[in-house]
């Protein structure tokens, strides 16, 4: 029996020169010669990149240019930008605003009450469409937490007020300004319920910083009740540098703090031009807004609770300024 042969090994092959590869492998030597530059290769992001400016330069200008390199393109603003308002008394209180709203959501089998009907003979006067929808639907429109209560509207992006239009147009109606500002208040449940205090005890409007601060959407609406339909809320682009130019126009600068100098039922301003401002219920007043304050009020809470909810906070004091108000008049 033969023995097997070594692996790799040929058989009946003699030793000797063999054909020659004709050059083939003194040109595989050479190489393919230097790697083109990556905008020279069409196939490469660079190529493609380089391409697409070739085409924007020949069509003289016009259509799209290409990125520059190592930037990205900025993702295309959505189109809608509309904010959904959810409960009967937020909804109807938009469309008596006659806030332009874009469609009137109804559930299936409502419970047709006076505010329904008046909401539908709004709508309908106004020609916005009226679309009956599944409560399911309703739910994923009003998010986790929302309460609809059968009803939904959609309205564009809040418009804020101008701080110094707002402060104009209140004197103009020749009354004594009570404003409202908020210092790092980012929940906006808590926005929408002190523009719903603000509204109850006659307070003109809400400042709000426009920076690291919550905004009028869909969340203040619901807990506004419909107040922010009627309350105006001015986008203030420096807080401190807003309440600075108030005061030289006569407003005084009351800051809600628990260590404040002044107790709230002794103030003695309440008969004056007024913007009292609220900080954050963990963070309180920053220290540049504390530095611009007339003066620091403290509301005199029990020792077995160590601060107020920012909402509560401000609606104490518009109630104390609103009574003492009331009481001079």
């Amino acid at each position: 029996m033969a023995k097997p042969g070594r692996p790799g090994a040929s058989k009946g092959k003699k030793k000797g020169p063999v054909k020659g590869t004709g050059g083939h492998g003194r040109k595989a030597l050479e190489g393919k010669g230097p790697t083109p530059k990556a905008e020279d290769r069409g196939w490469h992001v660079a190529g493609k990149r380089k391409a697409a400016a070739e085409r924007y330069a020949a069509a003289g200008g016009k259509g799209k240019p290409a990125a520059r390199p190592g930037v990205r393109a900025p993702r295309p603003k959505k189109d809608d930008e509309t904010e959904v308002v959810t409960g009967r008394n937020s909804v109807l209180e938009a469309l008596r605003a006659k806030i332009p709203a874009t469609a009137l959501y109804i559930a299936q089998r409502v419970e047709m009450d006076d505010r329904v009907k008046e909401m539908l003979a709004i709508a309908t006067h106004r020609d916005i469409p009226v679309l009956e929808v599944t409560r399911p639907e309703l739910d994923r429109m009003a998010g986790f937490d929302g309460v609809h209560q059968g009803v939904a509207v959609k309205v564009p992006p809040y418009e804020y007020a101008h701080p110094q239009d707002l402060l104009e147009q209140i004197i103009g109606r020749g009354e004594t300004p009570l404003l409202v500002a908020l210092d790092g208040v980012t929940d906006p449940r808590n926005l929408g319920a002190i523009i719903r205090s603000t509204g109850a005890f006659g307070g003109h409007g809400v400042l709000l910083p426009q920076r690291r601060s919550a905004g009028v959407n869909a969340a203040a609406w619901k807990t506004s009740a419909g107040a922010a339909a009627r309350v105006p809320v001015a986008l203030a682009p420096n807080l401190t540098t807003t309440l600075k130019e108030m005061k030289k126009q006569g407003v005084f600068v009351l800051g809600l703090d628990g260590g404040g100098d002044v107790a709230l039922p002794s103030l003695s301003l309440a008969d004056r031009p007024v913007v009292i401002v609220v900080g954050s219920e963990g963070k309180g007043l920053s220290r540049l807004v504390t530095e611009t304050c007339d003066q620091i009020v403290s509301i005199p809470i029990s020792a077995a609770t160590e601060s107020l909810n920012a909402g509560i906070a401000a609606s104490v004091a518009l109630y104390q300024v609103s009574t003492l108000r009331g009481a001079g008049a």
